[in-house]
């Protein structure tokens, strides 16, 4: 089979990297706008290089899109030198951008009626480790013979992946998870500071009550780094306040209060203002001290 992947970032450097190495049997093009990023992974994997997101999607049989935002997906697309300038009919994009569910919706009818082509909003969760070690979760919205069909390719970089409905439910789904996020963290945040307030070991007051009903994986794995001060990795809050945009726009238009999600957006956009750009998400404990 022949693949391409478009977007070679902090996520989908390691995740076209796991298609390189498990995969013999196809032929890998990759592409990213940066093209000293594109040689870099060309001298780590195997594959070939692409100048534009259209020679990346020729002949391909699926093409798969890890970018930044609504405008980027739409550019590599429908852009000048896009993907449906050059995919073959009854090919299958697979987007791992975290974006609307508009433009997930917008861009599968626009594919379907042009080339024939499915396109699957697959965002990821798990961060730059999952990606790194192949452990993403995965929601896909979108039709079954096409999840069916790329899921071999999924599991080489997922431990999880799921078809949650329709063509924008992948997106949808993320967002519960990126708003579920986003509260966890603050009040293990608040936790956390109030601990070291009334001068308890952190580490035994974690140690007893991981296994408990407060138990989380932003727990087991941010604890000590929000102990320590240590935010230099990780999920960045830039990308978080993208992601909570995104759900605070969907929550508007569909009627749904989200009034602690507010609040933290907020707090990450004070994290923001002091420089914290490239920061952890955890580091809303800063805020509290």
């Amino acid at each position: 089979m022949k693949v391409s992947f478009i977007g070679l970032g902090v996520m989908g450097y390691p995740m076209a990297g796991h298609l390189s190495n498990n995969n013999s049997n196809i032929e890998l093009k990759v592409y990213n706008r940066t093209t000293e990023k594109t040689k870099k992974w060309l001298n780590e994997y195997k594959g070939t290089f692409s100048k534009t997101p259209a020679e990346a999607a020729k002949d391909c049989d699926i093409v798969f899109l890890c970018v930044g935002n609504d405008n980027d997906v739409n550019q590599v697309v429908q852009g000048e030198n896009g993907v449906l300038k050059s995919i073959p009919k009854n090919s299958i994009i697979v987007d791992h951008t975290t974006a609307s569910a508009k433009i997930a919706i917008n861009l599968h009818q626009i594919c379907q009626n042009q080339k024939k082509v499915s396109f699957l909003d697959a965002p990821v969760s798990g961060g730059q480790a999952g990606a790194e070690n192949g452990k993403l979760t995965i929601m896909i919205g979108g039709d079954e013979a096409s999840y069916n069909k790329v899921l071999p390719f999924l599991n080489n970089y997922a431990k999880n992946t799921s078809l949650i409905g329709k063509s924008g439910s992948g997106q949808l789904a993320k967002m519960v998870n990126q708003i579920c996020i986003a509260g966890l963290l603050q009040g293990l945040s608040e936790a956390i500071n109030f601990a070291q307030k009334v001068d308890l070991d952190v580490e035994k007051v974690i140690s007893v009550i991981k296994d408990g009903a407060a138990s989380s994986w932003q727990m087991e794995n941010r604890y000590k780094t929000m102990t320590k001060d240590q935010f230099d990795f990780g999920f960045a809050v830039e990308w978080m306040r993208k992601d909570l945009k995104i759900c605070l726009e969907q929550a508007d238009k569909v009627g749904a209060r989200l009034p602690v999600t507010a609040i933290i957006d907020q707090f990450y956009s004070n994290i923001l203002n002091n420089g914290g750009r490239r920061w952890d998400t955890s580091s809303l404990i800063k805020l509290l001290r």
